[in-house]
């Protein structure tokens, strides 16, 4: 799988992966929406670290370096 995604796009998605985890932990989100938005962020963490959003496929996006 080729990469598709730029650091810009990394560091945004873990910033918001990390708000969500303290939104959660803080308690200011609760319940089914808390869990709902843990899963968002591990995939956010996910796709990341291996620099891949397959939701980018169809829509042929590509933030990262043009090769």
């Amino acid at each position: 799988m080729k990469k598709n995604m730029g650091t810009v796009d990394k560091v945004i998605r873990i910033v918001i992966a990390i708000v969500f985890v303290v939104l959660f932990l803080t308690h200011v989100v609760t319940g089914t929406l808390g869990y709902i938005l843990l899963a968002l962020a591990a995939i956010f963490v996910i796709t990341s670290l291996i620099g891949f959003c397959p939701l980018y496929l169809p829509f042929k996006i590509n933030t990262g370096k043009k090769e």
